[in-house]
């Protein structure tokens, strides 16, 4: 068991879309299959359950190998956040914390998204910012 802190990212992201369609855009398998991990590879399966203590499963294949991408919802509370566990169990038994909070602006949105890394991870902060920025890009394009 690490003794570190966490190391915390926050990326923003506006969008032209409403609170509510991008809040949807998170718990929809269908949007969600376009917008996770934009050209890391195809996403396979989509799974989602979205209710507080439910789960989702996003698995994409990379480079001829299938990645689970799982998670529990902690909080639903649309349009204006959504917070859930994180981790990729073929990785490591460590779980992060996603918490998204959602604001209107004028006939948009403006997103924040904090990622709780466990400390063994901190050192994967920065690209996982990047995906993350990467991956609000794409759903902003899903949106239109």
């Amino acid at each position: 068991m690490s003794t570190q802190p966490h190391a915390t990212l926050c990326v923003a992201h506006h969008f032209d879309a409403p609170p509510e369609r991008v809040f949807d855009a998170w718990l929809d398998p269908d949007k969600a299959r376009y917008w996770f991990g934009p050209g890391q590879g195809e996403v396979v399966r989509v799974e989602i359950h979205a209710r507080v203590g439910g789960s989702f499963s996003i698995v994409q294949r990379r480079n001829g190998k299938d990645i689970d991408h799982r998670g529990e919802y902690i909080t639903i509370d649309r349009p204006r956040q959504l917070a859930f566990t994180w981790g990729v169990p073929q990785d490591s038994p460590d779980t992060a914390r996603v918490v998204i909070d959602i604001a209107p602006s004028g006939l948009g949105s403006n997103l924040t998204l904090s990622h709780e890394l466990h400390p063994d991870w901190a050192g994967f902060a920065s690209r996982a910012e990047e995906a993350w920025l990467k991956m609000l890009e794409a759903m902003d394009e899903t949106l239109r």
